[in-house]
């Protein structure tokens, strides 16, 4: 056998194991967190996240037109969900790091125990409104209209399937499938912090495995959750995956004119599917095989083009505020900060106020003016609860330091 002979057989074993090389260190890379610096962007998105969804939640009116769902594919809850896992990561991931896994897992599984209980808390009083309401001034079809009406043929077997977060009232599915996500995330959290790459592909399988075999969780008394988790859970890791490193490695995205130029271009494909789907005069212009894909928008199972219009969104957004952006700092923009900043109590009370927004523009505030002003009253009772939470933790913060140096 000539040397020749001898090198043509080992160079495709050669290459197979750079491959292999190649592709391991892909998959493997160790996770780096970003250093310990609150990005006060991330308060100000989570917090006008909770502004749309207030605004997106009441049903018949022109407030709705006042958020992003009404001009392109993604909305406030698509922002919610990619914020939370980073969040999550930053929080948790950091705790994992530095003092443990156990301890990490602990104090990860105590705040999905909160966010339960406020689900519960939410899920009685929304109950107990909408019956309440449509009891008194005869307003019956709201129990149909909220999804309530199973209460009074089977309330126990009701509450008993809401307890486990398979029957939930109309608006209330973004916080089980909050609680889900979190639920799994030790686990999750454990890989991503070893194999950042791998689990994020991971991911991917499954939000294409979801999507084409129809997995989802079904609800009670009928139907699958709105939010489906397999689908859905692709926003969370990937949150997770930009703090664990992710952004910082496509950072170099930043700076590509090109890709600035398509997601901009993007975002106005997006624009005119969306106002072609609510507006049916702009519906005729609209080729049917384009109108099939993207008409109605599949949210439930988070279409592929919500994700690529919310990569687009946040690409476009981070290139044009930086992290010490001094408009971050202005006093017109502190609102939404505080909203974002105290998120989960911000949340339910937007949730429960977008009822209460709805059942008063229904019962004669109809007007424009009179919406605008429901409107306008429900983000600032949101945001006084905000500010109350943000003074209510300095006060108790500053009373246990006192005690430990007494």
């Amino acid at each position: 056998m000539t040397d020749e002979t001898i090198y043509a057989a080992v160079r495709p074993l050669r290459a197979a194991v750079l491959l292999h090389r190649r592709l391991w260190e892909t998959i493997t890379i160790r996770s780096v967190l970003a250093k310990p610096r609150r990005d006060v962007r991330l308060d100000l998105f989570r917090g006008l996240a909770n502004w749309l969804i207030f605004l997106g939640h009441i049903p018949d009116s022109m407030l709705a037109w006042f958020t992003t769902r009404n001009y392109g594919f993604s909305d406030g809850a698509d922002l919610f969900v990619l914020i939370s896992g980073y969040t999550a990561t930053f929080v948790f991931g950091s705790m994992m790091m530095e003092r443990g896994f156990i301890i990490g897992v602990t104090r990860l599984l105590r705040r999905v125990w909160q966010l339960y209980v406020a689900h519960l808390l939410l899920f009685l009083v929304y109950l107990t409104a909408v019956h309440y309401m449509a009891h008194s001034f005869d307003e019956l079809h709201l129990m149909d209209q909220f999804n309530v009406a199973p209460l009074m043929s089977f309330p126990v077997e009701t509450l008993s399937q809401g307890l486990i977060l398979k029957f939930k009232p109309l608006n209330l599915d973004v916080l089980p499938l909050y609680i889900v996500l979190m639920a799994a995330f030790p686990v999750v959290l454990w890989f991503m912090l070893r194999w950042r790459n791998a689990v994020m592909i991971g991911s991917l399988a499954l939000y294409l495995a979801a999507r084409h075999y129809g997995w989802n969780l079904p609800s009670y008394p009928a139907g699958v959750w709105y939010f489906n988790p397999f689908t859905w859970q692709l926003l969370f890791v990937f949150g997770a995956w930009l703090a664990l490193g992710g952004a910082a490695a496509s950072r170099w995205l930043l700076s590509s004119r090109a890709l600035l130029v398509l997601s901009g271009g993007f975002l106005l494909f997006a624009l005119a599917m969306t106002l072609a789907e609510r507006i049916p005069g702009l519906r005729e212009y609209v080729p049917d095989g384009l109108a099939a894909v993207f008409i109605p928008n599949d949210k439930t199972n988070l279409a592929p083009y919500r994700v690529v219009h919310l990569a687009s969104l946040a690409l476009i957004v981070v290139s044009l505020i930086p992290i010490d952006w001094p408009g971050l700092k202005s006093r017109f923009l502190q609102p939404l900060i505080r909203c974002g900043q105290q998120s989960l109590s911000v949340f339910c009370v937007g949730l429960f106020l977008s009822f209460v927004a709805h059942f008063v523009i229904e019962s004669g505030s109809e007007g424009f003016w009179a919406q605008m002003l429901v409107g306008a009253a429900g983000l600032w009772i949101m945001t006084i609860v905000a500010y109350y939470r943000t003074w209510s933790k300095d006060v108790d913060r500053s009373r246990w330091i006192e005690e430990a140096g007494g």
